[in-house]
């Protein structure tokens, strides 16, 4: 099996190689970049199956960074590495869709465990061929396979996260989905962060889908919940 291609953007030159030979000893083939510009092209130019980013960097910072990968591929699985220990930027990056946030100092095996888990989602997702690709939600067409939400003549591309949180809701339609469920399915952790997270996504897909007013996404506190149409 070829070894899954890792891009590791982090401008410490001691912690950046230390990451490369860890990594490498456990089968992946890592490609180290100090500099954001010179990591945002060298995805831009060659596939990658992972990203892990520094937050701080000369060039271009990883939220920036971030974005613009997510522009490119809605899918690529996403680590920021930081020093910062603020919920803003938490928040900031999993709005961005990343899929998970270590802090500084932090772990190898713990971070080594982090990418095995988001990979292992990744290819069951892949996998789940027996998943619906279109689901009807109210007066909206859901297009699961091309992350699109439709109405009438209107159409919004949704984000990876946001897709799956949907997927999830649109697949148990009328039925309670619990909150843990889907922070263990899609974030691999149930944590403080995470759950503000997966509100804002919640409240997002609210207003994607207020063209139908008998759409509701009932909350049922502490819980979980419930796509209605």
């Amino acid at each position: 099996m070829e070894a899954k291609k890792i891009l590791l953007v982090e401008d410490d030159t001691t912690m950046g190689f230390l990451l490369v030979e860890f990594l490498e000893s456990n089968g992946f083939d890592v490609k180290l970049y100090k500099d954001g510009l010179l990591g945002l092209n060298a995805f831009s130019n060659y596939k990658f199956d992972f990203c892990i980013l520094d937050v701080m960097l000369p060039g271009l910072d990883g939220f920036s960074i971030a974005e613009k990968i997510r522009s490119k591929d809605k899918k690529v699985p996403i680590i920021f590495l930081t020093a910062k220990t603020f919920k803003e930027d938490k928040i900031k990056g999993f709005n961005l869709g990343v899929d998970d946030y270590i802090v500084k100092p932090f772990d190898e095996d713990e971070l080594l465990c982090r990418i095995k888990a988001i990979m292992a989602r990744c290819d069951q997702s892949i996998e789940q061929v027996a998943c619906p690709e279109f689901f009807e939600i109210g007066n909206y067409t859901f297009d699961y396979k091309n992350q699109l939400l439709k109405i009438d003549n209107e159409s919004k591309r949704l984000t990876f996260k946001e897709n799956e949180v949907l997927k999830m809701l649109a697949s148990s339609k009328n039925q309670l989905v619990k909150r843990d469920d889907i922070l263990n399915t899609l974030w691999g952790d149930n944590d403080y962060f995470n759950s503000r997270s997966l509100d804002v996504f919640i409240a997002k897909l609210r207003k994607y889908l207020k063209g139908d007013e008998n759409i509701i996404i009932e909350n049922v506190p502490t819980v979980g919940f419930v796509l209605k149409d």
